[in-house]
């Protein structure tokens, strides 16, 4: 007997869109095809499209710490409404995950209050090498995260050496939040009291693209990989499309949909994340990037605050927005405008994150697999709406906007956690897995 079939999908297999039958038992995909076994739950996906689990592969769940602006559970409910089925959730916490107590506390801090399956990055800071040497070993640990640039916490690692002993003490992939400290600094005095247009002078082109010449120039001469977030500019395009191989990227939805100086108009601070929402001229050439597959992954960076907060005047209103429970919609709506295809989106968020980073048994509708499946409706029109937003700060910047193609269904381990925007059962996610 069978624990869960899904009957009649559209899957994606093999890179192909084809109607079959997946058996699921003891959450492992266990049969592929015409299916007439028993089973004590059928999932009939007939007119939906059934894909690999999606990843979303960096998220701000805020614990400890921040808990009022969110924490673990309530990150992870925002992730199954989204039709997200795991997560790798970042560092600069506080106190910060940058040794491995802190780690295991997070894990414990996780387990049966998570509903998607979950990793966690290590942060590195300029004294803690040491700490990062044997992170194989460490259940849930998906990479090493590098801020170069000042951001939300107090993880930074900017000068050269120090960037350097991070890749020398790790076998992990390396994460770079990537702006230029020395020149965040030199600039501050850009950033015009109650001006939010004026976050983009300040973290210019010239800030990203420095710190990912200098990321690209160490991970190459080291032969590391290293894995560049949220890039933002037209100058880093070019340059990482001539430097792929141990180097790879990520693009945001909100860059991706978002365009100054709109945004800050229409916005304000809550338009405010770093590095920043930027013009056309920017917004065209990360385009570029998608239609050509430049970039590997795309991420939401899901960094949610309260609204309380995101309204003080700028620049005391912190950076970042919601965006984990929004990544598909957003994305599945450029697919109906024709600005990408399914194919590409389930590289960037299933295949790509499980081959960069080494996730074990994710990423494809296989047997043998585990039956993480994100089932998605392109005919279907929904409205963003603050009240809908399961995150605990309660507003996304896409509030108001309609969208074609939604996730109706997350499966996790075999296990229908949201189904119809109803959120199923109690938190069973677990610790991924990496080679």
């Amino acid at each position: 007997m069978l624990d869960l079939i899904i009957k009649n999908g559209t899957c994606y297999i093999d890179s192909n869109l084809q109607i079959q039958d997946i058996g699921i038992k003891d959450g492992q995909i266990v049969e592929i095809g015409k299916i007439e076994s028993e089973s004590k739950n059928i999932f009939n996906a007939k007119t939906l499209i059934v894909l690999p689990g999606c990843i979303d592969t960096q998220v701000h769940f805020r614990e400890p710490g921040s808990t009022e602006a969110e924490d673990l559970n309530s990150g992870s409910r925002a992730a199954i409404i989204g039709g997200i089925t795991g997560v790798f959730e970042m560092p600069n916490t506080n106190p910060p995950t940058s040794n491995k107590k802190e780690f295991q506390n997070k894990l414990s801090l996780a387990k049966k209050r998570m509903f998607c399956n979950y990793a966690f990055y290590f942060g590195a800071t300029p004294k803690n090498q040491s700490e990062l040497s044997d992170l194989n070993s460490l259940e849930g640990c998906c990479g090493v995260k590098l801020f170069a640039g000042s951001s939300t916490g107090d993880l930074l690692v900017h000068k050269e050496e120090d960037i350097e002993k991070v890749f020398l003490n790790t076998s992990k992939i390396v994460s770079v939040h990537s702006e230029d400290e020395d020149i965040l600094n030199q600039r501050k005095k850009l950033a015009e009291k109650g001006n939010v247009l004026t976050h983009q002078l300040w973290r210019n082109e010239e800030c990203a693209l420095s710190s990912t010449r200098k990321i690209v120039k160490i991970a190459k001469r080291l032969k590391k990989k290293a894995h560049i977030l949220h890039v933002t500019t037209k100058e880093e395009v070019d340059f990482l499309s001539q430097n792929k191989g141990l180097i790879t990227f990520e693009i945001t939805p909100q860059h991706l949909t978002l365009i100054s100086p709109d945004c800050y108009q229409n916005l304000g601070t809550y338009a405010q994340m770093n590095p920043p929402i930027r013009g056309k001229p920017h917004y065209d050439r990360l385009w570029y990037a998608i239609r050509n597959n430049y970039n590997d992954t795309i991420g939401s960076d899901h960094a949610p605050h309260l609204k309380e907060n995101k309204e003080k005047e700028y620049p005391n209103s912190p950076s970042g927005m919601p965006g984990v429970q929004t990544l598909l919609p957003v994305m599945l709506n450029h697919i109906n405008e024709g600005r990408l295809k399914l194919d590409q989106l389930v590289k960037f968020i299933c295949e790509n994150p499980v081959k960069i980073f080494g996730i074990k048994n994710k990423g494809f509708i296989k047997k043998g697999y585990d039956a993480d499946f994100t089932v998605i409706d392109m005919n279907k029109e929904i409205e963003i709406k603050n009240e809908n937003i399961e995150s605990k700060c309660k507003w996304s910047p896409f509030n108001g906007y309609k969208f074609k193609g939604t996730p109706v269904a997350t499966i996790i381990n075999g296990e229908i956690k949201m189904k119809d925007g109803k959120i199923l059962g109690d938190p069973s996610g677990k610790p991924m897995k990496f080679n």
